[in-house]
């Protein structure tokens, strides 16, 4: 069963998906130029070096974003089953890593609230103020309030969750879903 971006244990699932994909890649290129190796012609040596050098370029596209988030996994099946349980107040998503310019940002679990957005990053080297600014220009420029807030205390995003009163007893103008299509589609 595929998971999809925003649920949980996708960071696991990518991370193994690309890194097949990767080696696939690795292997055609080895082929390629044992082939060209082996090859008698000048004619054909030249076209298998090309087809090694062209198949290079998606490998890199795909190993850049593998490597990027490698040590990023997804988070403990506890975390999860305690997040859950927020569903029923706001739209969940689970398993992030939205990059900006200067940093990497894992977001273990993102609640979207017509409130704001409240995001917990687990890494201890985010610096979170930074990370809140660029994320909030982003939500800006696609014409949405920055009211995001990342949190690293797991005590801290839970009690900020409690807080939070359920999503239906405020108007739907759409908002929510957008925010969270936006915080899919600036994650890897």
């Amino acid at each position: 069963m595929k998971i999809r971006k925003g649920q949980y244990g996708y960071r696991d699932q990518h991370k193994k998906s690309r890194a097949l994909l990767t080696g696939l890649f690795a292997a055609a290129i080895i082929a390629q130029l044992i082939a060209r190796q082996m090859a008698s012609e000048q004619a054909a040596k030249n076209i298998l070096t090309v087809m090694a050098i062209l198949t290079v370029l998606p490998m890199a596209n795909l190993a850049s974003p593998l490597l990027a988030s490698w040590k990023y996994r997804t988070a403990d099946r506890s975390f999860y089953e305690k997040a859950h349980a927020y569903e029923e107040k706001c739209t969940m998503l689970y398993d992030l890593i939205v990059t900006t310019k200067e940093q990497i940002l894992p977001l273990d679990a993102v609640a979207v609230h017509p409130n704001g957005v409240f995001a917990f990053c687990s890494s201890e080297k985010a610096d979170l103020a930074k990370a809140e600014k660029a994320v909030n220009a982003l939500f800006q420029a696609n014409k949405l309030d920055p009211n995001v807030k990342l949190i690293r205390d797991p005590h801290a995003f839970f009690r900020r969750l409690d807080s939070l009163k359920p999503a239906s007893e405020y108007e739907d103008d759409g908002v929510v879903d957008y925010a969270a299509a936006l915080m899919k589609n600036l994650s890897m």
